[in-house]
Formats: C-alpha cells, sequence, structure tokens
C-alpha cells in the first residue's frame, strides 16, 4: 500500500511536469499542500521527491522549497527489462575486449521519439557496469551537463544527436574494437564482400570520410546525420556504431561486423588478392542474413551465460 501512494505522488508530479503546469525552473506545492491535496502522509511526499531528485527531475532549496529541474519523467518500471539487455550488452562486450579504458558508450532510448535514453555513467568500464548504473537521460534537456551526474561530454555530444534525428534507432552501440577501427583507419573504408560474414553487410553500412575531431558540438551534429536507415556507421578514422530496434538487434550487429572486419584484414594481411563475389551474390546473401535474423537466439544465449558466471550485472 506504502508503495501505491509513494508512486502516486510521483504519478501526480510527472502529470503536472509533462502537461506543464509545472515547468523547469518552478517551484512545485510544498509538502504539506501535496500531502493534504493527495491525501496522503508527508513523509510519502518527502520519500516521492526524494525519488525525483535523485533523478535530476526536481531539486530541493532549502529554506526556499523544491523546483523542477528536469522534464525528465520517472516512468513507474524504472525500464527493468531495458537496463538488464544494456547492462548485459556490456558486460559481454567486454568479454569480446570491444571496450577501450572507460570510454564508448551505448544507449538505448525509453520514449517513442527516442530523446529519452539510458546510457552508461561516465567512469565504469564495460565489465563492472550493472543494471542499475545506467542512467536517464533527456536529449533535450540542455542543462544535463550541469547535473551531478552528468554523463561522458562525447557522449552526451553523440547519442543525444543521434537519438534526436534518427528515431528509428532505438539502441545504439559505439565502440572501437580493433579490426573495425583499422578498417576506419584506411584509404578504402569499404566492407568487401569476400566471405557469408562479410556478404551480411553489403549495401548496409554508411561510411563517414570526413573526420574532424572528437564528437562534440557541430561533429556530434554532423555524425547524427549518415546513418540513414543501415544498421552500421563506419565512423572514419575513429571506430564504429551500429543501431537498430533492440540491444539484441545491435549487439548482433556489432557482433558480425568486428567479425567481417577481422576476415577482412586478415585477407589483407596475407598479400594475395582478395576474391571478391558478385554484386547479385553478395545482395542475395545479404537479404538472406535479414530474413534468418538469429538475434534474438544469440543474445539469449549471451544472457544464460551471463547469467551464471556475471549474475551482478542485474543490479
Amino acid at each position: 500500500m506504502a508503495q501505491k501512494l509513494y508512486q502516486t505522488v510521483i504519478d501526480h508530479i510527472n502529470d503536472r511536469i509533462s502537461s506543464e503546469d509545472f515547468k523547469i525552473g518552478d517551484f512545485i506545492p510544498s509538502e504539506s499542500q501535496l500531502s493534504k491535496h493527495l491525501n496522503v502522509s508527508v513523509g510519502t511526499i518527502r520519500k516521492a521527491i526524494d525519488k525525483l531528485e535523485n533523478n535530476n527531475i526536481l531539486h530541493r532549496y532549502h529554506g526556499k522549497g523544491t523546483c523542477v529541474k528536469s522534464n525528465l519523467l520517472t516512468m513507474k518500471n524504472d525500464f527493468r527489462a531495458e537496463r538488464l539487455d544494456l547492462a548485459a550488452a556490456f558486460r559481454f562486450a567486454a568479454r569480446l575486449n570491444m571496450h577501450e579504458a572507460v570510454a564508448n558508450h551505448f544507449s538505448l532510448a525509453v520514449n517513442k521519439s527516442g530523446s529519452k535514453f539510458l546510457l552508461n555513467p561516465i567512469g565504469k568500464h564495460f565489465s563492472e557496469i550493472s543494471a542499475s548504473d545506467l542512467i536517464l537521460i533527456d536529449a533535450n534537456n540542455k542543462d544535463t551537463m550541469n547535473h551531478q551526474d552528468a554523463p561522458d561530454p562525447t557522449a552526451w555530444a553523440i547519442h543525444s544527436a543521434l537519438h534526436r534525428n534518427n528515431p528509428q534507432a532505438r539502441c545504439i552501440l559505439h565502440a572501437h574494437p580493433q579490426y573495425a577501427t583499422i578498417l576506419s583507419s584506411l584509404d578504402d573504408k569499404e566492407m568487401k564482400p569476400i566471405d557469408q560474414n562479410t556478404m551480411r553487410f553489403y549495401d548496409r553500412v554508411s561510411i563517414d570520410r570526413d573526420y574532424s575531431g572528437m564528437g562534440l558540438g557541430k561533429e556530434a551534429e554532423r555524425l547524427s546525420t549518415l546513418l540513414g536507415d543501415n544498421p552500421v556507421l563506419m565512423m572514419g578514422n575513429h571506430g564504429v556504431l551500429t543501431a537498430a530496434r533492440t540491444v539484441a538487434s545491435a549487439f548482433d550487429e556489432l557482433y558480425y561486423f568486428e567479425r567481417s572486419c577481422q576476415t577482412l584484414i586478415g585477407a589483407y594481411q596475407t598479400g594475395k588478392k582478395i576474391h571478391v563475389v558478385s554484386d547479385k551474390v553478395a545482395k542475395k546473401t545479404a537479404q538472406q542474413w535479414i530474413d534468418y535474423d538469429a538475434s534474438d537466439l544469440h543474445f539469449a544465449a549471451l544472457k544464460r551465460i551471463l547469467d551464471k558466471e556475471e549474475p551482478d550485472y542485474k543490479n
């Protein structure tokens, strides 16, 4: 019963923010006023406000009251399923050596427009990220970087721009895996269709050839316009990014793209002439990959492994 009352207060405040009865900077009614209006105890009001303050929705000013800090809503279920999937992706990316210190970022949209998304916090290694560590971001909130738990500046810039401008890209995984990064540094960045895996990406990779510095400001906005409907963005002289409707699908694309890059780079290293299949065969095979789509089965298997060996990813 106490949980229901606590959630009722959160819902009431979120609804007032959503309807813009309460705008950013506005002071909400006092605890005693809310208690009387909602017919709940002051303690329940305080608990709800604590939760909203922890999520950077509200901020208490001692002696003045509580004001709206962000219009990012605290949802009822806290996106538990989404958090579990994204945390699993981090853990397995670390196992596959697709991490780089505490850099690189994965995100997952949680609202229809894609403007609100989960993101890894600054300073956490992929191998230690758990579901509860993920932070909720609003791509349209210009005050985000002033928050106490502000994300990495490049993560904020790149992922906010990508989610704003590509609502179809629900999950975005950006990394610097070894072989994809090598291919991104070559003058010829094309994924040549030389085996079944590389054919998966035939005509499905967008390529950025105009790297101009770290993903901040105008660079982030520029990158966000290049993806189109493809699941992969080869970020020239930088790394790679995969995007899809689900974490499972985006991770599957990342896994197979890095494997494909490894095959292609290995073929180049032989010094022998590579055999590129015809456009017709490559196109046919790429479509077969799309029709087959075992991404859910693949990701479910990875989660079963984590459930046995690293169950703390669920924390």
